[in-house]
């Protein structure tokens, strides 16, 4: 009696639990990473500058329309920021190690700066990476959404 298994039915019941395996823990490094930028925003909100500094590597390069930026300008200018509110959309992830990846998205948001309320849509990317088992941005860009 001949086997009617096909060597792509073989091939699949061996790769399929592979590839279910290989997803799982880049699912669970984005979550993470969205986790921590979503912390970092938190503390954007709460108005808890140390918490913030804490996210940043201390070689952390932040960019937007004004140019460039490291940690100690960056933390000196958000002094005078709170968010009130912000919502992220789009998502989007890429795994660079186990222990790095950058992540896109767009944030709605709305707070004070500088004493002047705000509200605007902004494209951002955002690399993360764990160092000594803490997990930091070492890099960020912000662009006005259109």
């Amino acid at each position: 009696m001949k086997s009617s298994i096909s060597l792509g039915s073989i091939l699949s019941l061996v790769l399929t639990p592979a590839l279910v395996y290989a997803q799982q823990p880049t699912k669970a490094l984005q979550d993470e990473i969205v986790a921590q930028e979503r912390a970092e925003l938190e503390a954007l909100k709460t108005g808890d500058m140390a918490a913030f500094a804490g996210f940043l590597a201390d070689d952390a390069v932040f960019v937007d329309a004004s140019g460039s930026a490291g940690k100690d300008d960056i933390v000196k200018h958000t002094q005078g920021f709170r968010l009130h509110d912000y919502t992220m959309t789009d998502v989007r992830f890429v795994a660079l190690s186990r222990d790095s990846g950058l992540i896109v998205y767009q944030i709605a948001e709305s707070g004070v700066s500088r004493g002047k309320e705000f509200s605007a849509k902004v494209n951002v990317s955002a690399l993360w990476v764990k160092r000594n088992g803490r997990w930091v941005c070492v890099f960020s860009q912000e662009t006005a959404a259109k």
